[in-house]
């Protein structure tokens, strides 16, 4: 009896573990579309470039040394 139950918890966990990554993937994803998205609405406005220019640098120094 006690042998199914821990069956039943490996299952369970191995299928949170499972979930957890799929969501983080899929926020990955959208993340990406979002970015893309907002990329091609600047790309419409001709001093964007400057401003991705910026944005950029501002989010490269935030980022932590490895």
């Amino acid at each position: 009896m006690a042998r199914s139950f821990d069956v039943q918890v490996n299952s369970k966990t191995r299928r949170q573990q499972e979930d957890a990554r799929r969501m983080a993937f899929r926020r990955a994803i959208e993340c990406r579309e979002d970015e893309r998205r907002l990329n091609d609405l600047l790309s419409d406005f001709p001093d964007s470039a400057l401003w991705q220019g910026v944005a950029l640098k501002d989010w490269q120094s935030a980022q932590p040394a490895h």
